[in-house]
This record gives structure tokens, C-alpha cells and sequence, in this order.
């Protein structure tokens, strides 16, 4: 009997299920012997406390197109993992001990950065474990993609394409805040595809006067008479990024602002005159049904781990590089973030569009 154990950990995401269910067609149709399939329910929680379900074809059989988690999913944060629960209990110790009574074979968890961290500690603690790249910020190293990415940049620059109309209307302003705390990689694609005039990214602080210069620009031009900034969650002027991590935390704690598109909104009206909007279109950008790509690409990643479990490779986060899907060591990739670069030649591609990142190289 083979059995292989599955978990969704932190944000949920688009294709999600379709990578459950790629996995276990997968195995099923690839196995030397019976399979059976354990999920575990909210996240790593459920793997703690030994809360789980047995999944069957009929699970699998309609989820493809369906967004979020059939099995729910829950935040165990790396940092608080040698922490222990609220009854003193040690995590990891639950943990294995859940793996080791139901007599698992692997352990696959479907997680971002923080989730594949703990999958890394699990293996160094010697489960066998596959980790799969889930996030809508594909911020993962070691992977070109990750799951979730392609149909939370859809549904972004559907909510670019929706303002125009406005925008034009009233002559404003608008500013789109996307998903981004840490990594661009969102915002830059939405804005590039939404036909954005302005994207400012946590990676390239931005420069308030640089952005009024831009705004009071296209108001001359022939170009047209609104406007649309991209902002991610995450940017930050060339002030806030000279702060130590506890100074900036600070500053946010005295913002009389919910985010820092409010912020900027209010300055750019304050130096401009001009009439400024703000939208979030917020965790729909994780919502909804995943797209055709990430459908596809869901099951290419699925039918691999598939392959790996049942050659007994462990160890590793299946990945995607130069269009072909391949295995990657978890330690090599724990823990990294994929930033953008400022020098990257999307970025270069996307200033000869004549888009403006708020900084001094316009």
C-alpha cells in the first residue's frame, strides 16, 4: 500500500485543486501498488493534530475547474514553528508523529515561501516530502511559475481594463492597489497587460516628485487626459526604504491612511489638483476559477510529483524552468524570494512602452 499525504498550506489560490487532483491521477494511473490518499484538513494544522480525510475518485472528480481548497487551508507561520501550541505541545513533534502513525509514505504540501520552508524542516527532520510552488506572487526560487500567478494576473488586469472606461469619463486619476507586499511580479504583469502608466513595485522605491512630474506630464500630452497607476501593496517611496524595518513599521503605525495607494493618492492631489480614485480589488485577485493556463500547468506540475512519488524521489519542490517542468532540492530553494529586478528586461521593455516606475531614469 502506497500512502501519500497532502496539505494546502497558507493563502489560498486558484488551480489549488486542479494540482490535488493532478497528483492523484497521477499516482493512481502510475502506482505498482494500491494508493491511498490522506488529506489533511486546514493546513499544517490538521497534519498537527491528526485531522485528516481519506480522498477518493469521487473527491477528484469535479475540482478542476474550482477554485480555493477542498481542503481548507490556514497560516502556520515559519518563525512561530519551534513555538510551542497553545497546550505546550511541540509542532514538529505532532507532526511527525501524525505522519508516522498513519504510516505515510510522502508528505505533499501545496504552499508559498513560508509553507515551503516548514516542507524543507519536515525533510531535514527525515519525512519524505514534495513541495508544490502556490502562489499568486510567484515569488518562489527556483521556479520560473507558480500555480495561482497567471489567473490572479487575469482577474488584476480585468480590473485595470474596467477603470479605463471611468477614468476616461471623468478625467481622473486612478489608482489600482494589487497584491504585492514583498514582490512586484503581480502588478508589473496586470500593469503592463492593463495598459498602466505608472507601476510602482516594492522593488524600485519610488519618488513622489518623479510621479507628480509623470502625472503632470500626461495631463499635457496628447495621450489622453486620465490616468491609471498600478501600485503594490508593498511599494515604498526612496524615504521609507532608507528605514530600518522597525522605523518603517513605526511610520505605518501613524498612517492616518489605510495603504499606501491612499497615501499617494492624497499627495498627488495635494501637488497636482488633480481629481484622484483609488480601487483594491483585493483577495479576488486569489478567488474565482483558475484559468486555462493554470489548469494546464497545474497538471503538468501534478503528473510530476506524481512521478516522483512513485519512484520513491523525495526531497525536492517540483518546478518550472526554461518551459520544462523539473525537480529542485528543498533546501536550495527554502527560503528565497524571486525578486524583481530593476534591471530585468521586462522592466527595460516596459520604460521603452514609455511606462514610468516613479524613479529618476525617465
Amino acid at each position: 500500500m502506497l500512502r501519500v499525504g497532502m496539505l494546502t498550506s497558507g493563502g489560498d489560490c486558484q488551480a489549488l485543486n486542479a494540482t490535488m487532483r493532478a497528483i492523484y491521477k497521477s499516482v493512481k494511473h502510475n502506482a505498482k501498488e494500491p494508493v491511498e490518499i490522506y488529506g489533511f484538513i486546514d493546513g499544517y494544522k490538521g497534519l498537527m493534530y491528526n485531522n485528516f480525510k481519506m480522498l477518493r475518485g469521487d473527491d477528484f472528480a469535479s475540482i478542476l475547474t474550482v477554485g480555493g481548497t477542498i481542503l481548507g487551508t490556514s497560516r502556520t507561520p515559519f518563525k512561530d514553528l519551534d513555538k510551542p501550541d497553545e497546550k505546550g505541545n511541540d509542532k514538529v513533534k505532532l507532526m511527525k508523529k501524525t505522519y508516522k502513525v498513519l504510516e505515510l509514505d510522502c508528505l505533499v504540501v501545496l504552499g508559498g515561501n513560508g509553507s515551503i520552508k516548514t516542507a524543507n524542516r519536515l525533510s531535514e527532520e527525515g519525512l519524505n516530502v514534495i513541495a508544490m510552488p502556490k502562489t499568486i506572487d510567484n515569488d518562489l526560487w527556483g521556479t520560473d511559475m507558480t500555480f495561482g500567478f497567471q489567473s490572479a494576473v487575469d482577474i488584476a488586469t480585468r480590473c485595470i481594463d474596467e477603470i479605463h472606461t471611468t477614468a476616461s469619463s471623468h478625467g481622473r486619476v486612478f489608482i489600482v492597489e494589487l497584491m504585492g507586499h514583498k514582490t512586484g511580479w503581480l502588478p508589473l504583469n496586470a500593469g503592463i497587460a492593463g495598459g498602466a502608466d505608472i507601476i510602482l513595485l516594492p522593488e524600485i522605491p519610488y519618488d513622489l516628485n518623479q510621479v507628480v512630474k509623470v502625472v503632470e506630464n500626461k495631463k499635457t500630452s496628447n495621450d489622453g487626459h486620465f490616468m491609471i497607476i498600478v501600485v503594490a501593496e508593498g511599494a515604498m517611496s526612496k524615504e521609507d526604504r532608507k528605514l530600518s524595518k522597525k522605523e518603517y513599521k513605526e511610520r505605518l503605525s501613524q498612517y492616518m491612511y489605510p495603504s499606501v495607494s491612499y497615501k499617494l493618492a492624497a499627495e498627488i492631489e495635494e501637488l497636482t489638483g488633480r481629481e484622484v480614485r483609488v480601487t483594491v480589488p483585493g483577495h479576488t485577485q486569489r478567488g474565482g476559477a483558475p484559468d486555462a493556463y493554470d489548469r494546464v500547468f497545474a497538471s503538468r506540475l501534478g503528473s510530476e510529483a506524481g512521478k516522483l512519488i512513485c519512484d520513491g524521489k523525495y526531497g525536492y519542490m517540483v518546478a518550472y524552468k526554461n518551459r520544462e517542468i523539473i525537480k529542485v532540492p528543498l533546501k536550495e530553494v527554502a527560503g528565497k524570494l524571486k525578486l524583481v529586478q530593476p534591471d530585468a528586461s521586462i522592466i527595460e521593455q516596459a520604460r521603452m512602452l514609455g511606462i514610468s516606475f516613479g524613479d529618476e531614469q525617465e
